[in-house]
């Protein structure tokens, strides 16, 4: 597999069954792909997983081990895209899963209306900075601020095409929390489960995974929360089994 400027191949699993290409500079994936891997319900044999902002196509990947259902990532960053497209080859994943390069707000035309059991999206975080602000990386700054997609941008194309009763889960930060419900509101998205992760015990939670029901029936579950590190330092006992498997 061919490598450009500083990309580097790492073992996505602990087993060392999948590798994923990635870069200091444009793209790596951080701890909030996994968790939103695993927390997502995606069916097991048949349907469509759509995943919105794949980066490096880290999310469809680490959902390949859990169905064999097909998976379609669209990302707007071209070279990220194509570190995810030589990932899924490399992999030998083509046949399940697709990578499309594109905006997830023209994508209609592309993957129709309401076609999808479920989308999974990890967001940009940040409302747009100013442009005196903006890092100098501009890959770093499109995956992490809301330069070509807003919030809203993000659950409306989730609306558009998870089907009716399908589900959509996202991963963001805590101080979202009252934006994404009340959009998912908005857009007949019923927000049905919500987890916090937290570093440790006695900090703030920094990590929110929330999934929701198109069209569903109000019944939020507040589950249980996730600590990831131990006060010694180490991963926590539930945080090691979703990180390694």
């Amino acid at each position: 597999m061919e490598l450009y400027g500083d990309e580097r191949i790492d073992y996505l699993l602990a087993d060392k069954s999948m590798q994923i290409i990635q870069s200091p500079t444009a793209f790596s994936f951080s701890l909030d792909a996994v968790l939103l891997a695993h927390f997502a319900r995606v069916p097991i044999k048949k349907g469509e997983i759509l995943d919105l902002c794949t980066g490096n196509g880290v999310i469809p990947l680490l959902l390949s081990k859990r169905t064999v259902a097909k998976i379609t990532g669209v990302e707007i960053q071209e070279r990220i895209f194509d570190m995810g497209k030589r990932s899924v080859q490399w992999n030998g994943l083509t046949e399940q899963i697709d990578l499309i390069h594109g905006d997830l707000k023209e994508m209609l035309p592309v993957l129709g209306h309401s076609s999808f059991d479920v989308v999974t999206c990890n967001p940009p975080y940040f409302p747009t900075p100013a442009r005196t602000e903006h890092n100098t990386n501009q890959y770093l700054t499109i995956a992490r601020h809301e330069v070509y997609c807003t919030l809203e941008d993000v659950v409306k194309a989730c609306k558009l095409h998870v089907r009716p009763g399908g589900k959509v889960a996202m991963v963001h930060r805590p101080g979202r929390l009252v934006d994404i419900l009340t959009l998912f509101r908005k857009y007949r998205i019923e927000p049905k489960r919500l987890r916090l992760v937290y570093p440790k015990r006695k900090k703030e939670a920094n990590i929110l995974l929330v999934e929701g029901i198109r069209d569903g029936k109000a019944d939020l579950k507040i589950l249980p929360p996730l600590y990831i590190y131990n006060q010694d330092g180490k991963y926590t006992e539930e945080a090691e089994e979703i990180i390694y498997g």
